[in-house]
């Protein structure tokens, strides 16, 4: 008898951050190397990473899709394609968590197995993200510690607002009383690597890039990539570092520590962190 899988909330809140603000930085890897980008100029498909779901309504299972034209990608968060070209279809929440955490290696149900001129390119940015975001020691190349620090930076605004729409109280927490405030992560000489999250009354948005409707609220400003990703990947104490000068906080110092547990909120089912305290 094959045995009963069951669904937490805590799969919920990490599916939720995994479709919606991790799995569409396959795009941004292809975007910004063009060793993977460039594989699909000529090439115009659909790629879906999908999930099986008992209480998703209608189709059954969760997904995110990527329209591809001619090697430009547009992405679909949270939306099911019926006819993808490419898919991985994972035959429930859990494996799918466990998969993009790194925790396992479930394998998924491929769709368009034997289309190897569409699945061979896509294995590249899928394997670079990968590497990247579950490595436990921070790259030594700068290039890649300023890729890993994009994927940073989008995800957590990202994943901090996807919390916060799905009710975590946590989150709820923080946004439910909270003025209009925007919150932004820059480091400094780096105008690509930018993220804000601006909320309101419960409700919350995230973008990429310079906030550029008014100053934020709170500002962490990092020196380089490299302390950055000290910070990023719980490598540094934040107090330490605001200390020395490698992190400078920029508007309402006395809110970076729950700036600081929101992204490590984001972080904990990111990186299965609760899979293992169920262990």
């Amino acid at each position: 008898m094959a045995k009963t899988v069951v669904t937490t909330q805590s799969d919920r809140y990490a599916t939720g951050i995994f479709l919606y603000s991790a799995v569409p930085l396959i795009k941004v890897i292809c975007e910004s190397e063009p060793q993977f980008g460039d594989k699909f100029k000529g090439k115009s498909f659909v790629f879906q990473v999908s999930a099986k779901d008992s209480e998703a309504e209608g189709t059954g299972k969760l997904a995110t899709h990527f329209v591809i034209n001619d090697g430009v990608w547009t992405t679909f968060p949270g939306v099911v394609h019926e006819k993808p070209d490419v898919e991985l279809a994972f035959p429930s929440l859990r494996k799918f968590v466990v998969f993009f955490s790194g925790k396992g290696m479930p394998l998924p149900k491929i769709k368009g197995l034997f289309k190897f001129g569409l699945l061979i390119p896509l294995l590249g940015p899928l394997l670079r993200m990968a590497k990247l975001m579950q490595s436990k020691d921070k790259p030594t190349l700068l290039s890649d510690q300023i890729m890993l620090c994009k994927l940073f930076l989008y995800l957590l605004p990202s994943g901090i607002s996807r919390l916060n729409k799905m009710g975590h109280p946590d989150v709820k927490a923080v946004t439910e009383t909270s003025p209009d405030r925007a919150y932004a992560l820059i480091i400094e000489n780096y105008p690509d690597l930018q993220s804000w999250i601006r909320v309101k009354g419960g409700k919350s948005m995230s973008g990429r890039g310079e906030y550029k409707r008014c100053k934020p609220f709170l500002a962490m400003k990092f020196k380089d990539p490299s302390l950055a990703l000290d910070i990023l990947m719980s490598k540094a104490d934040m107090v330490k570092y605001i200390e020395l000068g490698n992190l400078f906080v920029d508007g309402a110092p006395e809110f970076a520590g729950t700036v600081g547990a929101l992204m490590f909120k984001v972080a904990y089912y990111a990186q299965g962190q609760y899979l293992d305290v169920e262990k």
